[in-house]
């Protein structure tokens, strides 16, 4: 399974089939979907399908009413609110055998909530990068205090040093001059 970035939101390769059954939930619960991410399931079309239950159907891996049905073999699947999202294999056997798989979206916490009809914004282009970076915890500190009203400091004026006056001769220095 394969990890790419593309901007905001990332695309998620999931290798639909029954020979990675046993670590599907295992990856999903070591990675941060969000809204916008989409999973795209790659698949051989004739042998598989992919289904979108409910939790029930998960649970029993009841195939018959999913929300969504896909088998084109190349399912591009958009992630468009919070919560448990769950995946079956289309084929009853499959599922039993543990094909199913559980993704959990995070709520959307960065202030990029989908526009009032229900899509996400685009994302900017592609980038190779396959860093994760976490969301961001709600901020827990206080708005920033108003800042410090400054007093006006009263400095005195600066001190010159003293000036030297000429002293006054004595009479006698005066009367040793002319002398």
């Amino acid at each position: 399974m394969v990890l790419m970035t593309k901007g905001y939101a990332r695309d998620f390769s999931v290798n639909w089939s029954l020979h990675n059954a046993d670590s599907y939930n295992q990856w999903a619960e070591k990675n941060r979907f969000q809204i916008g991410d989409s999973l795209v399931f790659t698949y051989t079309p004739n042998n598989d399908s992919v289904l979108h239950v409910t939790e029930e159907a998960y649970k029993n891996c009841s195939v018959e009413s999913p929300l969504s049905s896909y088998s084109d073999g190349h399912t591009v699947f958009s992630l468009s609110h919070s919560g448990p999202y769950y995946f079956i294999s289309g084929n009853k056997d499959n599922c039993e055998q543990n094909e199913k798989l559980v993704v959990v979206v995070l709520a959307d916490r960065s202030n990029r909530s989908s526009t009032t009809n229900g899509t996400v914004p685009p994302s900017p282009a592609s980038s190779s990068s396959i860093d994760i970076i976490p969301p961001l915890a709600p901020s827990t500190l206080s708005p920033p205090a108003s800042p410090p009203t400054k007093t006006p400091s009263v400095e005195s004026p600066p001190v010159s040093p003293p000036t030297e006056t000429p002293s006054a001769e004595s009479p006698a220095a005066s009367t040793n001059r002319n002398g």
